[in-house]
């Protein structure tokens, strides 16, 4: 969706001078606050099942998070019904740190339970942070009816070194195109992201409302 659903002008100018979260914005004047530095991005998903079959593993997707303009270096990915690292499994969940095309880290939820419930909707957060040890990746405020709560426990969370000074470039954007359901995209109703949050190093919290739906796409 290109319009933008902003809490406050203000909000609108952070926003562009930090040239975050924006699909198009026409003239907006600089400000002193282009020195806040985004050291902090919250994503909340949601997929609502239509009908799976878990006797063929569908649905199947996965959902991705880039602390950059493009997915050429490290970012996470989300994925949900399967496993694909080291090799292909049917069910749970399994977060999936990548640089580039290159998989670096793998951390699995323990429960690897198959979507079976129609209709059954899943929520979740993707957490991307930097702080002293690095660029951290995070699922947190899961809820479902086949894993239950989950996320913050540490299952679903993985770090890695990296040189960035800030999250700066991140664009929801780059998550909406490199997210989607990889197999029996039938067997889904929807795959959107709601709500999009960021957090700077002046303790500012923007919040963007914009629905971005990814199935299916508008």
């Amino acid at each position: 969706m290109n319009t933008y659903l902003a809490n406050s002008a203000r909000f609108w100018s952070f926003l562009c001078c930090l040239s975050l979260l924006l699909l198009a914005v026409s003239a907006v004047s600089a400000s002193a606050e282009t020195a806040a530095a985004v050291v902090a991005v919250e994503e909340d998903w949601e997929l609502v099942v239509g009908t799976p079959d878990p006797n063929s593993d569908g649905p199947q997707l996965a959902c991705t998070m880039s602390p950059l303009g493009d997915v050429e270096s490290h970012h996470c990915m989300l994925e949900i019904n399967h496993h694909t690292i080291p090799c292909f499994a049917p069910g749970g969940l399994q977060l999936e740190v990548w640089n580039g095309e290159t998989p670096v880290h793998e951390r699995k939820f323990p429960d690897p339970s198959l979507l079976s419930t129609p209709g059954e909707v899943v929520r979740w957060t993707q957490r991307m942070e930097l702080d002293d040890t690095g660029l951290v990746f995070e699922i947190i405020n899961g809820t479902s009816t086949t894993w239950g709560n989950f996320g913050g426990q540490g299952y679903l969370k993985a770090t890695v070194t990296t040189d960035l000074q800030n999250l700066n470039a991140y664009h929801p954007s780059v998550s909406v195109a490199n997210s989607g359901i990889s197999y029996a995209a039938n067997r889904v109703q929807s795959l959107v992201l709601r709500k999009v949050r960021v957090y700077t190093s002046t303790g500012e919290v923007l919040e963007d409302n914009t629905v971005r739906p990814v199935h299916p796409s508008e």
